[in-house]
This record gives structure tokens, C-alpha cells and sequence, in this order.
């Protein structure tokens, strides 16, 4: 079994375009959502997964994440002056992750665990010697706002495929992941996205998957989060 990760990012830096008016003021993963933002639920995940000193990536209005961050000891923010994507923002935050595996979470979802939680379900599955990547998927009819036409068909060994045009898939990328700095390298400068390296990781069989066993929620714009909270009322998350 390899060892847990005890590195943790949390992606932050994104404009919420979907979210506005909302996000001209307020940053998306400081919106509030059923009274608690999504930011603090995604480092509620990593501190409860043994990751003390996260890093938190911010383009859009960093003062307001800075300041929110201020309560919160330990975290560490990685200003973007310029956008980089998910890649991009990653692979600049590398020196502050270490040289071992580590978490990477969105900050525009919202997941409740299992029996197990996510996150250590995903550090019990991880093979360093296999993986350069384990993403968390999300059964599609179990996605709270979402309404797409799925990401992934996964094998019995947890191996994905991507869904080609015209096929529905029953699988979407949940934005909870562990990710090697194997997976950067040769990676290129500036912005891109992480797909470009979990393509390049699928190609070499270096990119593997698990299920989710919990619930799942998006909040992809203001008018889903009525759905969302009302679904949250339903079960207390984690």
C-alpha cells in the first residue's frame, strides 16, 4: 500500500462566469450554499484527510479568498496574475506540493461521503508503481445540477475511456482527484488544462478511476442553488 497523500490543493482561481451576477462581487467558491461556502467544505475534506497546510490557487478577486483564508492557519494561496486553467494552476503551485502523490480538489462542487470517505477511499486505492493519476467519478444519475452527457466508461479495473462524440457516459469527472508530479512532466507553460495530461496518462495506461459511493452536487449557476440546497436539507454533508 502506498503511503497517504499529505498534500492537498484546492482549485479556486476561476472567473464563475455561469455564476453571475453573483461572482461580480463575491468569488464562486465563496458563495454560500446551504450556509457554508464551498470552499471551506472542500478544506473541511483535505484537513480530515490528514492534510494540515493546503494550497489554494486565486485570479479572481484574491483579496476576498485571501482575507476569508485569514481564519483558516496554514493555508497557502497561489496567486495566478494571469489565469492558468487547471494545469496550469497546478503546475505552478508544484513546488509547494512536494515530490510525493497529492490531492487536488475543485471549489465548485460539493460531495457528502460514504461509509469511507472520499478522499481516503482514493489514498487506499492508489498504486504509485500503476498511477499517475485516480480520479474520483460520479455515477451521472446521481449528480445533483448537472445535466450533461456524462465523461468516462470505467472497466473492472478501473481503468477509464472517454466518451466519444454521440455516446452518453455513465460516469462524470467528479474534480476530486490524486495526481503524481510524474503527471507534469514535459508539461507545458502557462495555461492549459489537466486534460491534456490525463490524455497523455490514458495513452500511457497511467491513468486509472474510482467510483464514488456518496453524493454529488454542482452548483453551476445561480438558478441551481435552490436545487442544491434543497437536496443538501435532505442529508446533512460531510
Amino acid at each position: 500500500m502506498s503511503p497517504r497523500p499529505t498534500r492537498g490543493m484546492v482549485l479556486a482561481a476561476g472567473l464563475g462566469l455561469r455564476m453571475r451576477p453573483i461572482t461580480l462581487e463575491i468569488p464562486k467558491p465563496l458563495v454560500p450554499v446551504a450556509g457554508r461556502t464551498m470552499l471551506d467544505r472542500a478544506l473541511d475534506h483535505l484537513a480530515a484527510a490528514g492534510v494540515p497546510d493546503p494550497v489554494v490557487n486565486a485570479h479572481w478577486l484574491p483579496d476576498r479568498i485571501r482575507s476569508h483564508l485569514a481564519g483558516r492557519p496554514g493555508i497557502t494561496l497561489s496567486f495566478e496574475p494571469e489565469l492558468l486553467e487547471t494545469g496550469g494552476g497546478v503546475a505552478k503551485a508544484l513546488p509547494l506540493l512536494g515530490d510525493r502523490p497529492f490531492y487536488v480538489v475543485n471549489s465548485d462542487i460539493i460531495w457528502t461521503d460514504g461509509a469511507v470517505p472520499a478522499l481516503a477511499r482514493l489514498a487506499d486505492a492508489w498504486d504509485d508503481a500503476r498511477m499517475d493519476a485516480l480520479l474520483l467519478l460520479v455515477p451521472t444519475a446521481q449528480a445533483v445540477g448537472y445535466d450533461g452527457d456524462g465523461d468516462f466508461f470505467v472497466d473492472a479495473e478501473g481503468v477509464p475511456r472517454r466518451r466519444q462524440p454521440r455516446e452518453v457516459a455513465p460516469t462524470l469527472f467528479s474534480g476530486v482527484q490524486i495526481l503524481s508530479p510524474r503527471l507534469f512532466a514535459d508539461a507545458p507553460a502557462g495555461a492549459f488544462s489537466l486534460n491534456l495530461l490525463y490524455d497523455r496518462a490514458l495513452e500511457e495506461g497511467r491513468l486509472f478511476a474510482l467510483i464514488h459511493d456518496g453524493r454529488w452536487f454542482h452548483v453551476g449557476t445561480p438558478a441551481a442553488l435552490p436545487e442544491v440546497e434543497a437536496a443538501l436539507a435532505r442529508q446533512d454533508p460531510q
